[in-house]
């Protein structure tokens, strides 16, 4: 018999990310940063240090509440990144950013050794799509003051997308997974208020449990964690993927963001910062009416 762990109406009213707290009394926007040449939505743009700095710096101006670095494109297919590489491409980036003061800097890793840089340079937020699998990965959780992205996914980005198989149901099995991974954590002492949980929309997922999984939202905020939730510009968004680029699915995403929102998640991580925030900023107005 297939039984979720139990649900709870106490969620955490802010995120802790070291000595930032950030609210959630309204939605939040994470905006996107890839200092990569292989992203599948913004690869090769953003690839050098004053590129990524600028861009990150007018996301903030946008509306921002978070930047999220990455220095290693997680999308289907994609071969790995040495962490060394990985940490070159980064690190002077959050360095500059932290050095803003502006909002809090994630680091979007997999890799223990670019966790510990970044929050060395001065990231205070873990975005990990392996939710911290390894041991070196939950030490470097467990060691420093941060907040911690928690994601789901089957096997690694070069082959996920041949991993969909959920015999008990994606649903069951994603939240799950990620309840069942953060009260671990809590149980190890770290804090409700630095947890999140993302469910890996477009990770080791077809386009029917995506669209599933987006359903079941209600039902995964409703479990004591606050939700992230990235579906940006993402090919499970629109019909026919192949005919329409990335760039092409601002409507979709926003679609997705709204719906997501109003499902009870806290977080949002987007490229496009202004059109989001625009959204955001009517929807609540509309509700507080």
């Amino acid at each position: 018999m297939q039984v979720m762990p139990e649900v709870t109406d106490e969620k955490p009213v802010v995120l802790r990310c070291g000595a930032n707290r950030i609210s959630f009394d309204r939605p939040r926007i994470m905006g996107i940063l890839n200092v990569t040449p292989d992203s599948f939505s913004d690869g090769g743009r953003y690839a050098d240090i004053p590129g990524a700095v600028s861009r990150a710096r007018e996301m903030v101006e946008q509306g921002a509440d978070l930047i999220d670095v990455g220095g290693e494109s997680t999308r289907p297919g994609a071969s790995p990144v040495d962490p060394e590489e990985e940490c070159r491409r980064i690190l002077p980036v959050i360095e500059r950013l932290v050095s803003d003061g502006s909002v809090p800097i994630s680091v979007d890793t997999r890799h223990p050794q670019v966790m510990r840089a970044a929050i060395q340079a001065g990231a205070t937020l873990i975005n990990d799509i392996e939710a911290l699998g390894s041991d070196a990965a939950m030490d470097c959780a467990l060691s420093h003051d941060v907040a911690v992205c928690l994601m789901h996914m089957h096997g690694q980005p070069a082959t996920m997308q041949q991993l969909t198989h959920y015999p008990q149901g994606v649903e069951y099995e994603v939240g799950k997974f990620l309840v069942e991974r953060a009260r671990h954590l809590e149980h190890l002492g770290v804090d409700r208020e630095r947890l999140l949980i993302d469910p890996g929309f477009g990770f080791a997922k077809n386009r029917h449990q995506n669209i599933e999984l987006m359903n079941f939202l209600p039902e995964l905020t409703r479990y004591g964690y606050a939700v992230l939730v990235g579906l940006s510009r993402k090919s499970l968004l629109v019909e026919q993927p192949w005919s329409t680029p990335p760039s092409e699915r601002l409507g979709a995403s926003v679609a997705a963001m709204m719906w997501a929102i109003q499902a009870g998640v806290k977080i949002v991580r987007v490229h496009d910062v202004a059109e989001s925030r625009q959204a955001i900023d009517l929807y609540q107005r509309l509700i507080h009416v």
